[in-house]
């Protein structure tokens, strides 16, 4: 066993939308997610900082076209490990990781804190006797690491001494600015040997959910609504304002919880988490809670009648006014938000 003490990244691939994936049949292929170029950065900086080289591996579906998207400046090598399932699947993930962290002697392995993150990191921690932490939000490595991590709903920061490794750790989405340039890492098939009743679960089929038409997370330019909306009637000014602009709609919490629209559309820490280039936040105060979710955005632009709103603090542009006076106002700036 190779016990070099290298860094390994386990990436996750974007979604799809409904209208591509019809009831019970299978997705088309998938693309490389958001948060996947993230883990890059994140894995280069701990990579520098512990000295030691930074490995990605990409497991199942067209793991050739993966690696090459994925093969961005910093990447020293890239494992592509190909499998007979295409979806996710627990029992494949866990396994193909554990034999290729064990292979390399991976001192730390880092993976999104995604769905299908959290569901086979503490499998893979586990198994190879590692110390797991999720959530970070900050990694620091100076002869140990440190991992800072959100507590009490967002309102307090801690930076914790992690010293039991090695080590498994989870990324939030959006902390990072996501790897750019392309990359000259080695390409290497790192096959795996699975028993077939080692695999106790099977993907038979999908779902379509309400709503699941839009993904939030892909848009460039999102307008959002929270609480200010006052009614569900006023939903139909921001949808017009949506059109005139073209926009995506999304939402903070109370919209959700008031049933008036679908949760995939809800912008926050438990819901989905934004990187668009411009984030116009209408109504909104800005609780932690959603601050959360839509931080990463390049531009954010807020409109809220308290000058005292939250919101106000990490908005690179704000409106004290009525939404109602000013609604009608940014509509006859068009489609062009970078003119708003």
């Amino acid at each position: 066993m190779n016990r070099q003490q290298n860094l390994l990244l386990s990436f996750m691939r974007g979604g799809w939308s409904a209208n591509d994936c019809p009831s019970r049949r299978r997705p088309p292929p998938r693309r490389v997610a958001r948060l996947s170029f993230e883990l890059l950065t994140a894995g280069r900086e701990l990579a520098d900082a512990a000295g030691t080289d930074l490995h990605a591996v990409v497991i199942s579906g067209d793991t050739e076209a993966f690696a090459e998207e994925l093969n961005l400046e910093g990447v020293d090598r890239i494992h592509a490990v190909p499998t007979e399932v295409g979806e996710f699947n627990h029992d494949i993930y866990t396994r193909s990781l554990t034999a290729l962290t064990d292979e390399i002697g991976a001192e730390f392995v880092v993976v999104p804190n995604s769905v299908n993150g959290l569901d086979y990191a503490p499998a893979v921690a586990m198994r190879t006797g590692r110390t797991y932490v999720s959530d970070a939000i900050d990694i620091a490595h100076d002869g140990g690491l440190e991992i800072s991590r959100e507590m009490c709903g967002s309102k307090v920061e801690t930076t914790v001494d992690v010293d039991d490794g090695p080590f498994v750790i989870s990324i939030r989405s959006s902390e990072w600015p996501p790897a750019e340039g392309r990359g000259d890492a080695d390409l290497s098939t790192f096959d795996v040997d699975i028993d077939a009743d080692a695999v106790r679960s099977r993907v038979k089929g999908f779902e379509e959910i309400g709503g699941g038409d839009i993904d939030i997370g892909e848009a460039d330019f999102l307008v959002s609504i929270g609480r200010g909306i006052e009614e569900e009637e006023n939903l139909k000014l921001v949808e017009e304002l949506a059109d005139v602009t073209g926009a995506t709609l999304s939402f903070s919490r109370p919209i959700v919880d008031n049933g008036w629209l679908p949760k995939n559309r809800q912008v926050s820490q438990s819901g989905k988490q934004v990187t668009p280039n411009v984030y116009l936040a209408i109504g909104i105060s800005g609780a932690v809670q959603h601050v959360a979710g839509m931080k990463g955005a390049d531009t954010i632009i807020a409109v809220n009648t308290d000058p005292d709103a939250p919101i106000f603090d990490i908005a690179d542009y704000g409106v004290v006014g009525d939404l109602f006076d000013i609604l009608p106002v940014i509509e006859e700036f068009g489609d062009d938000p970078a003119s708003i």
